[in-house]
């Protein structure tokens, strides 16, 4: 065996011993590498430096260079989160169901591992420390294809990772830095569907749809984040703007940023000019529909494929809805199934809103923003599944579990 089918065997391996290993150890492995990342601090700069370096001079777009960069703070943050791994609950072991059947045996359904984990992501180097600390909290290896352009973090990094391991007796093979580029090669690892257990791509539409095409193990898919605000008619109106204005440009480049408002027609000569003077103040071009245009005739035209669009930039399209039904019809046919929020006062139409609208996460009142695993008291997540199998929603060290039965018996026979 060579190559990638050798590592991916060597990861197999490892996640035997990881669904074995007691919860303690794996807190003082996170604990120690957290200490190893502030203690590394410079050496992990020194890296990324080189990484953005390179990137600029390759021309990498603004957004990309953003999530790929590193400061002190971020570097500090990272050990925080690995910390906060270390303080969450053991998954492991979890008994989720337990009852004695008519036969006389018990039954428990109990969460286990899912046991090799490979993730593909592009530029954020950030990923490595997360996603090797979730899944190693939840029992799983993993096999982690980073971005090149993040090659000479996420390699330090990972570096880190695999030196505590073999200080606490633990496989390095814990964590697989793949480091290649070429397409064809992802092709053959997406192909050893009797090593990996699933599959996890992050980031843009291209390379998850790639993922999707050609990989015949599971796979988690997040295409994009096409996130709408409904301001309803019985709307908190001043609060209202704080809420749309913030989920669009508190980080637009990520995949729970608002992309469009979408504005009930019997507020909108009220709320409409409010609302664009406030994304204009705070740098947003926003592009309304025609009726938004007659109300507030300087934002831009949208054009017809403005709606259904991840802009992942400082730009919103805005829509005049004929109400809570209007607001889900346009979502069902424009969304992408991540995040939706409706800022209303009446129960009944936020009940309709969340009935009428397919997401996995549907807020009421607050910005889509919070679609995000520590926000949702995850402690941390893996990325953000808009499929339905196995999780929907951001996944967090529960989602990187499945549930098996054990049987407890005294020698019934059938």
């Amino acid at each position: 065996m060579s190559g990638f089918t050798a590592e991916a065997t060597a990861a197999r391996e490892a996640s035997r011993v990881l669904a074995a290993t007691p919860t303690e150890t794996k807190n003082c492995v996170l604990r120690a590498f957290a200490d190893q990342i502030v203690a590394s601090s410079d050496a992990i700069l020194a890296a990324n430096k080189v990484d953005m370096e390179r990137a600029r001079a390759k021309g990498l777009a603004a957004p990309k260079l953003k999530r790929l960069e590193l400061s002190a703070s971020s570097v500090a943050q990272l050990a925080s989160g690995l910390r906060q791994v270390a303080e969450l609950p053991d998954p492991v072991g979890t008994v989720t169901s337990e009852k004695r059947v008519p036969s006389g045996l018990r039954v428990r359904r109990v969460r286990v591992p899912l046991g090799v984990i490979c993730m593909i992501y592009e530029a954020r180097p950030g990923v490595t420390a997360d996603a090797f600390a979730l899944c190693f909290k939840s029992g799983n290896s993993c096999l982690l294809k980073g971005g090149r352009e993040a090659g000479e973090t996420s390699g330090v990094i990972a570096a880190l990772a695999r030196r505590i391991l073999c200080e606490h007796g633990l496989p390095q093979h814990a964590i697989t830095l793949v480091t290649s580029s070429d397409r064809e090669e992802l092709k053959g690892i997406l192909k050893l569907d009797t090593l990996i257990d699933l599959v996890i791509p992050r980031g843009g539409e291209e390379l998850i749809r790639f993922v999707a095409e050609h990989s015949r193990i599971p796979t988690i898919q997040h295409f994009k984040g096409v996130c709408h605000v409904f301001v309803d008619r019985t709307a908190d109106l001043e609060r209202a703007i704080s809420v749309c204005v913030t989920a669009k440009t508190s980080a637009p480049a990520t995949c729970n940023a608002a992309e469009c408002f979408l504005i009930d027609h019997a507020i909108a000569d009220q709320f409409l000019p409010q609302l664009a003077k406030a994304l204009a103040d705070a740098g947003v071009e926003a592009r309304g529909d025609e009726a938004s245009r007659r109300i507030v005739p300087s934002l831009s035209i949208a054009g017809s494929d403005d709606f259904g669009r991840e802009f992942l930039d400082l730009i919103a399209a805005i829509r005049v809805v004929d109400g809570v039904r209007g607001a889900i019809e346009h979502i069902n046919r424009y969304g992408s199934r991540h995040t939706e929020s409706i800022l209303s006062r009446d129960p009944a139409t936020i009940a309709a809103f969340r009935s009428g609208v397919d997401a996995s996460c549907v807020v009421a009142n607050a910005s889509t923003r919070f679609n995000d695993g520590f926000q949702l008291g995850l402690g941390a997540e893996i990325g953000i599944s808009t499929t339905k199998l196995h999780a929907y929603g951001p996944m967090g060290l529960e989602e990187l579990t499945t549930q098996r039965f054990e049987v407890d018996g005294d020698y019934q026979t059938r």
